[in-house]
């Protein structure tokens, strides 16, 4: 399966990639269908989940033109080709993996590296990443982010890590372009106990964040 092409419109629309990490197999249909229903555009399977590569490739068939389906936690070039070839929109990264950066930009692919320290994000950037994911972001807060955008003035920054309903005006506020998001947006014990109402509260009030523009 070839990779299915990523929306920037999408994208910006909710910039929010919701991270799923190990979620029930047996829940992920349901769950997704809750995040496409209110509106939350950008999916994140991470590989190091049961089963990511087949639920990256039903995901991504039947949210196409809906929702950005890509994959996480992509660590080497062999794992790059599985979610590619699973048809992942776009890639995120826990490191600067400069081979994976470099493929991916070749093939046009969106790719969000993860980086911590200025050097780093200075060098995910020049390789050509679409936008650096700020990992882990709780450790260093809004205001590094608002910092690291003196110098950097033109730098899309994903800050990703301890992200919350509660905080991620605030990243945004900083200057950051999106936000990862996982426990806080997918609670355990919500999905094992199939609450799916509670659940959509949940998305309705991550996408309502971004309702009032002016307000970030």
């Amino acid at each position: 399966m070839k990779p299915v092409s990523f929306s920037w419109h999408l994208f910006d629309q909710i910039p929010i990639i919701g991270i799923m990490r190990n979620i029930p197999v047996d829940s992920i249909s349901e769950v997704a269908s809750v995040f496409a229903d209110e509106g939350l555009t950008n999916l994140e399977i991470t590989l190091n989940s049961n089963n990511a590569i087949e639920l990256i490739t039903k995901l991504s068939a039947r949210f196409k033109g809906h929702i950005n389906v890509g994959a996480g936690t992509v660590c080497s070039s062999l794992e790059l080709d599985l979610a590619l070839s699973a048809g992942a929109a776009f890639i995120v990264t826990p490191i600067v993996n400069e081979e994976i950066i470099q493929k991916c930009v070749l093939k046009g692919i969106p790719v969000f590296p993860g980086a911590y320290t200025p050097t780093e994000i200075y060098r995910a950037n020049s390789l050509g990443a679409s936008m650096v994911k700020v990992f882990p972001a709780s450790t260093l807060g809004p205001k590094y982010i608002k910092e690291l955008l003196g110098p950097f003035p033109h730098f899309k920054l994903l800050p990703t890590g301890g992200i919350s309903l509660e905080n991620m005006g605030d990243f945004m506020k900083a200057g950051a372009k999106g936000v990862g998001i996982g426990s806080h947006l997918f609670p355990r014990e919500i999905i094992q106990q199939e609450r799916w109402e509670d659940l959509r509260k949940i998305f309705a009030n991550a996408r309502d964040v971004f309702s009032d523009k002016e307000g970030l």
